[in-house]
């Protein structure tokens, strides 16, 4: 189960974090990984990480908000591959501010990387993978994304981003299943990554958010990329336009 040898994946936001979790799982099951970031020396030792390890994995930079820089990258893979199944649709930011502090550009900014930029690398992927019959979309959002009770102080721009990305990604799995496409969500809970680090949560608010947790501890990104391996496979060939949420039981409570 879960075999994904043959199968051409591309992960955004790949340098670190989940994103890295991603890319190395993918090419334990056997799909050659296209690892994309802003920082391509980062992406690199990803890349090196997964073939040492007997993997194959292709670094190249890409800025989800640069369509030039992301026709550029797929027009690569096609060359090289000749085909793209897998997008893993990862790559977001976090940068903390009161609501009412807010500038248009923090809300612009977010937004733009959040949002934007999955649509266009899942339109784009879409083009690609519709010529083959198959493929699978798998959008990252957050348990903070509206409807199920979790707000995050100083995230009034995160959390419109992360919903955003439940509703287009319900659309896209309407239009893209007669193509051969899947599209579906995963939403991770509290997961231990450089993001959640560097967005400097106080630790009350910490302890906070952990006592809400049954299992009372933060998730690993490699349990978040389990529930992309599923997605990614024929396995998952019967599901699309769901949102699977990875939290700990965080929504359980």
């Amino acid at each position: 189960m879960f075999e994904l040898t043959g199968k051409v994946a591309l992960v955004t936001g790949a340098k670190q974090g989940m994103g890295k979790a991603h890319s190395i799982a993918l090419a334990q099951q056997g799909a050659l990984v296209v690892v994309t970031d802003i920082n391509l020396k980062e992406c690199e030792a990803v890349a090196d990480e997964i073939t040492s390890k007997g993997g194959k994995a292709l670094a190249l930079k890409m800025d989800v908000l640069k369509s030039g820089e992301i026709q550029e990258v797929f027009n690569r893979v096609i060359k090289e591959f000749g085909r793209l199944d897998i997008l893993v649709n990862n790559a977001g930011i976090f940068i903390p501010k009161p609501a009412i502090e807010l500038t248009e550009e923090d809300w612009d900014t977010m937004i733009d990387i959040n949002l934007k930029g999955q649509f266009l690398v899942a339109q784009r992927s879409a083009k690609e993978m519709a010529k083959h019959k198959w493929g699978r979309i798998i959008n990252i959002s957050s348990v903070a994304s509206g409807q199920v009770g979790v707000g995050f102080a100083g995230g009034a721009h995160y959390t419109a981003s992360k919903g955003g990305i439940i509703g287009m990604s319900e659309t896209l799995a309407s239009e893209f299943a007669p193509l051969g496409i899947t599209v579906n969500v995963i939403a991770p809970g509290a997961i231990d990554t450089p993001m959640v680090a560097a967005s400097k949560m106080p630790k009350a608010a910490m302890d906070a958010m952990l006592s809400r947790i049954p299992l009372k501890r933060m998730g690993k990104p490699e349990e978040v990329s389990a529930a992309v391996i599923f997605l990614a496979s024929d396995e998952a060939q019967y599901v699309t336009g769901t949102v699977l949420y990875v939290d700990g039981g965080w929504l359980a409570v």
